[in-house]
């Protein structure tokens, strides 16, 4: 039970997410970081929001809200989606590429 809890200090956000990547399922770290990129953007475009009210250019302000639209409903269909399917833990991505630590009573079992 320690080599789990072992393991799982060793890997760092950065691994995770990058794991996370490449393996099947999303993990906590992943998510996290996508929940990150959703708020920066959604900060970006209030700023392009002002920008396009002020300019009081009718084109620039359908654009922006268009991209706001666009952002708002793949945020709300990935987190649907995640409701419905759940997130995996990092452990089992690393057990399903290969990449788990094997532990000596594994080896016992499969003898």
């Amino acid at each position: 039970m320690e080599t789990k809890s072992s393991g799982r200090e060793d890997l760092s956000t950065a691994q995770a997410v990058l794991i996370g990547a490449l393996a099947p399922g999303v993990n906590s770290p992943t998510w996290n970081t996508l929940k990150i990129a959703f708020l920066m953007l959604g900060l970006s475009l209030v700023a392009m929001m002002g920008l396009a009210f002020s300019s009081s250019d009718l084109t620039m302000t359908l654009h922006v809200v268009v991209l706001v639209l666009i952002t708002g409903t793949l945020f709300f269909l990935l987190n649907s989606f995640l409701e419905q399917t759940g997130l995996v833990s990092v452990e089992q991505q690393m057990q399903e590429m290969g990449l788990a630590p094997k532990n000596a009573g594994d080896d016992t079992k499969n003898k």
